[in-house]
């Protein structure tokens, strides 16, 4: 079994990683060099046609991709601790959340990236406006999911699940791409420490 993927500050191999990190998983990750496209050379896109990372690479030949299902591989093959919910509500709610972090959150975050910082200029045409533009949304994404924070620990009952592990690496990644999280919105904060008090999340 390999796992291709790639060093911080890349945010998807780096959901897996946690997920692993979560659930006592050891399995080293096989560098895909990102700066050189490996990514996106044939042999590797022989593996995802997508040229996208990460990959699981399983001993029978079978590649499987995208973070979620990669992790819900890994839980199908290790249950404990549950990281998608234990009863139908919960997985509901896991699977709610993931989607809305991934279209409410990573989404201007990921626009930002590709239209507005110079680490991605010579790979695509940049609309700049509408890349800054994303600076606004993603604050009102923060403000949202502060709102949606009051009361709450985590995302979905009281320990953490892959919803929150698609947070935290996306806001993360924000954070590096110069899109912090602001201090005003206090749910978010602490909801952030707390999951970065938790040794996987060095991962």
């Amino acid at each position: 079994m390999i796992l291709y993927g790639a060093p911080m500050p890349a945010p998807n191999p780096r959901r897996v990683r946690i997920f692993l990190a979560e659930k006592g998983i050891e399995l080293p990750e096989t560098p895909v060099n990102l700066m050189t496209r490996e990514h996106k050379s044939p042999e590797y896109r022989a593996k995802n046609s997508m040229g996208q990372i990460p990959t699981l690479e399983l001993d029978d030949g079978t590649c499987i991709s995208e973070t979620v299902a990669i992790c819900r591989y890994f839980e199908e093959l290790h249950p404990n601790p549950p990281m998608f919910g234990t009863t139908a509500v919960e997985r509901a709610l896991v699977d709610q959340w993931i989607r809305r972090v991934e279209f409410a959150v990573m989404m201007p975050v990921g626009q930002f990236w590709r239209h507005a910082h110079p680490r991605t200029a010579a790979l695509l045409t940049q609309y700049k406006d509408f890349g800054e533009s994303n600076k606004a949304t993603y604050q009102g994404a923060q403000k949202y999911m502060d709102r949606e924070l009051a009361g709450r620990d985590f995302l979905v009952g009281d320990t953490p699940t892959m919803a929150d592990i698609c947070l935290l690496s996306t806001v993360d990644f924000a954070e590096w791409i110069g899109l912090p999280v602001e201090d005003e919105f206090e749910r978010l904060v602490a909801w952030r420490a707390r999951m970065k008090a938790r040794p996987s999340a060095n991962a």
